[in-house]
C-alpha cells in the first residue's frame, strides 16, 4: 500500500508529510528536491510571502545514509513567517482579531459552517495553498522513484488569462526553466507577463492553463476492474485535490465531444512489424489503463480569490455588507500550480505503479518490471 498524508498550517511553526509505502534502497537527492521546492516558489506574479520562505526539507524518518528504509519516511519544511506573526499562530497561545468577511472563491465560509470555526483564519490558514509546497517535496521523492522505473514528467504552462500558446506536442523542458511563466513560446511568455502586469495594477488576478506529459509508462497501469482503479479518474482526481484547479481534460479532452468517431479515436497500424499509434488522441488512456504512449493531461486553474480590489461580501459578525478580506496574497499562481501539478501527478502514478510491479526494495521492483517487460514482448510470438 501506498499512502501520503501532510499536516501543517499556511503560518505555523512548519508543514510536515509522511510517505508510505516507498520501497526501500532509493538514493534521494535532497539537492533535487529542494530544487523543485524553489520552481514552486517562482513565476512571475507570485507575492511577497516568497521573498520570506526558503523552503527546505528536513528528514525525520525513514531514510538513512540518503536511502530510503522501506518504513515511512517524513519530512519537515519549515515556515520562516511564523517567526513574524507567532504571537497569532503559536500552537498553544495564539490568538487576535477574528477575520470575519469571507473571500468568494475561497474555503472561508464553507469551512466556517463545516467546523463551526467563529473565526475564518482557523480555515483559511489549513486551506491556503502554502500547503502545496510539502506536496511538491512528496511528490520530488516520488519522482526520484519513478525516474528510477525509466517514467518521467514534465509540464509547461499553456495559458494566462486570454494569452494561449500554440498546441505543443513537443517542448523542452529547459525552455519552461528559463521562463518566468514557465512557457516555451518566447511571443507567448512576453504576453502572459504583460497580462499579469496588467492585472496587477488594476488589483486584479488571473488564472490560466498548464499541461504535463508524463513519458515512460508502460502499458497496463491502471485497472478496468473499479471505478476508483481506472487510471485516468485516479490521475484528475489527484489534480483536481489541488486548491484553484477546477478542470482536468485528458489527451483531446473537451474538444472529443465536437468530433466524430472516426476523427475521435488512435488508430492501430503496423511499422517494421511493430504496432504503432500515428495519433495519441486518447492522452495515453484507454479503458482506465495506460497504453504505452505519452499520457497528456490539462489543467484549469481558476483566479485566485484574495484581491487586492476585495470582492463584494459580508461581516458574518455584524450582519452587514462588508468587502471580503484582504490576506497577502499573489496575482497569478499558475506558473506554481504547474509545478505542483506534476508533483501531483507523480503521487498518484506511484500506487497503480506499485500495485502492478510490487517489491519491498528498489531492486525487487526493477526485477518485475524486467520480467513483466519481457513476458509482453513475448505475448505474440506464439499465438494458439
Amino acid at each position: 500500500m501506498f499512502r501520503y498524508l501532510t499536516a501543517g498550517e499556511s503560518h505555523g511553526p512548519a508543514l510536515v508529510g509522511i510517505l508510505d509505502g516507498i520501497p526501500a534502497g532509493l538514493r534521494l537527492d535532497a539537492e533535487k528536491i529542494n530544487g523543485e521546492l524553489r520552481k514552486r516558489q517562482g513565476g512571475h506574479g507570485r507575492g511577497g510571502r516568497m521573498k520570506i520562505e526558503r523552503d527546505e526539507i528536513e528528514f525525520l524518518a525513514g531514510v538513512r545514509g540518503s536511502y530510503t528504509l522501506g518504513s515511512p519516511i517524513s519530512i519537515l519544511i519549515r515556515n520562516r513567517d511564523f517567526e513574524n506573526v507567532r504571537a497569532l499562530m503559536d500552537p498553544i497561545a495564539g490568538s487576535g482579531k477574528p477575520l470575519t468577511n469571507p473571500r468568494p472563491g475561497h474555503a472561508d465560509y464553507a469551512g466556517a459552517l463545516k467546523y463551526r470555526h467563529r473565526d475564518l483564519r482557523n480555515v483559511l490558514e489549513r486551506a491556503s495553498a502554502r500547503e502545496t509546497a510539502m506536496r511538491v517535496a512528496l511528490g520530488a521523492i516520488c519522482e526520484q522513484l519513478l525516474e528510477a522505473l525509466g517514467i518521467s514528467t514534465r509540464s509547461y504552462v499553456h495559458r494566462i488569462g486570454s494569452v494561449e500558446a500554440p498546441e505543443l506536442d513537443e517542448f523542452s523542458q529547459h525552455d519552461v526553466e528559463q521562463s518566468d511563466v514557465r512557457c516555451p513560446h518566447p511571443e507567448t511568455a512576453q504576453q502572459m507577463i504583460a497580462a499579469i502586469d496588467a492585472a496587477k495594477a488594476a488589483g486584479d488576478t488571473l488564472g490560466g492553463q498548464y499541461i504535463v506529459r508524463v513519458d515512460g509508462v508502460p502499458a497496463g497501469i491502471g485497472s478496468n476492474r473499479q471505478p476508483d482503479t481506472r487510471l485516468d479518474g485516479v490521475l484528475a482526481g489527484a489534480l483536481m485535490a489541488m486548491q484553484t484547479v477546477k478542470a482536468v481534460e485528458v489527451g483531446l479532452g473537451a474538444d472529443v465531444a465536437s468530433r466524430p468517431g472516426s476523427s475521435a479515436h488512435d488508430v492501430f497500424a503496423l511499422e517494421e512489424g511493430n504496432v504503432v499509434r500515428p495519433s495519441n488522441r486518447a492522452g495515453g488512456i484507454e479503458g482506465g489503463m495506460s497504453n504505452g504512449q505519452a499520457i497528456t493531461l490539462r489543467v484549469s486553474v481558476k483566479p485566485i480569490p484574495t484581491l487586492m480590489k476585495a470582492l463584494p461580501s459580508v461581516n458574518l459578525h455584524e450582519g452587514t455588507d462588508a468587502p471580503a478580506s484582504i490576506v497577502r496574497s499573489d496575482v497569478c499562481v499558475v506558473p506554481a500550480a504547474a509545478v505542483v501539478g506534476e508533483a501531483m501527478v507523480r503521487l498518484a502514478l506511484v500506487a497503480p505503479v506499485l500495485e502492478k510491479y510490487g517489491g519491498d526494495s528498489l531492486e525487487e521492483t526493477l526485477d518485475n518490471l524486467r520480467r513483466s517487460n519481457e513476458a509482453a514482448s513475448r505475448l505474440f510470438d506464439t499465438v494458439p
